[in-house]
């Protein structure tokens, strides 16, 4: 396979199953469960792409994703979503992170699943409420307890994360313990 000349070589002791990164791969998960953070790292890893669903909405739609959902709602941020998310799919492979809810709208759960390799950062609630509160921006949390908001959305969410072709624990270490586990269950998946 040729790879992407921008894309850094892959690094040592990034042995993953043949074909893996033919197809992109595509992270999920609850907010706080270190898609972005991961996936830069595991791009980097594999020698591919890397790109953040919420930053590429955010470039194509001129505002912040907090502004989109002021301005238009959930639904009309959900459309672009699953929009843009088609358009990255369909270019060459990358690592991509989704937003929270992107795997939960069904059309865009299908292009996942059936045109990349879906892993589900799993985390628990404690270690999610830990890591959201560093940051601000997430419109779901706008005046709400962190805790009850992930709670509810993982009662709900995480049986549909549970379709992803992967699981992997994103638990409270080092974002680089996560990218090794996940590097380990490339190493042995069948596609």
């Amino acid at each position: 396979m040729s790879r992407n000349p921008k894309s850094p070589a892959p690094q040592r002791g990034s042995t993953v199953a043949p074909g893996v990164r033919e197809r992109s791969i595509v992270l999920v998960g609850l907010m706080g469960s270190g898609k972005s953070t991961v996936g830069r790292r595991l791009a980097q890893r594999l020698g591919m792409r890397f790109a953040d669903a919420d930053d590429e909405i955010e470039r194509a739609a001129g505002m912040t994703i907090a502004d989109i959902f002021d301005r238009f709602g959930e639904a009309h941020f959900r459309d672009g979503e699953r929009r843009v998310i088609a358009r990255l799919l369909g270019g060459k492979p990358m690592v991509l992170a989704t937003g929270g809810g992107a795997f939960i709208n069904p059309e865009t759960r299908a292009l996942i699943l059936k045109d990349s390799l879906c892993i589900w950062l799993d985390a628990d609630i404690p270690t999610l409420v830990e890591r959201v509160a560093r940051r601000s921006h997430r419109p779901l949390l706008k005046d709400r307890d962190a805790g009850e908001v992930l709670r509810e959305l993982a009662a709900v969410r995480n049986p549909v994360y549970a379709e992803a072709h992967l699981r992997v624990s994103s638990a409270s270490t080092p974002h680089e313990q996560t990218v090794r586990a996940i590097l380990e269950a490339l190493a042995t998946w069948k596609s």
